[in-house]
């Protein structure tokens, strides 16, 4: 879990976060794209709950890349605080520029949930 100390702007997330679904060039989202043949993923869901005192962030997807949620997160952490707006992510995602996104959130709560074989079985 990460202790973030003011209270999130949750529907300005939310806003920001559908951004991210559909097939993107996510190489704003990636802190070394080097030794990657390409950096377009495909993310089904990015889902944002509030539980009372805890937020938890659900994303599907065909693969990411390395901090890519990590970056989204903290993109959307700068959503909360208004230092990027929610309408502000297309350009950050064509850009294809690291510097064009937010902060990398600190990895503590992050965890793979769960591995799907197969389209079907992901989509549910």
């Amino acid at each position: 879990m990460y202790h973030y100390r003011r209270k999130p702007d949750i529907e300005a997330m939310k806003k920001a976060s559908a951004h991210f679904v559909g097939t993107h060039d996510f190489a704003s989202f990636c802190a070394d794209c080097t030794n990657i043949s390409t950096t377009v993923r495909t993310i089904y869901s990015f889902e944002i709950e509030n539980c009372g005192d805890t937020v938890i962030m659900l994303v599907k997807g065909n693969g990411f890349l390395y901090n890519m949620i990590r970056i989204m997160v903290g993109t959307l952490i700068d959503v909360s605080e208004k230092k990027i707006m929610p309408y502000d992510i297309p350009e950050i995602l064509s850009a294809g520029d690291r510097q064009r996104a937010g902060r990398t959130a600190v990895p503590y709560g992050l965890y793979l949930n769960r591995v799907f074989y197969s389209e079907e079985e992901l989509l549910k």
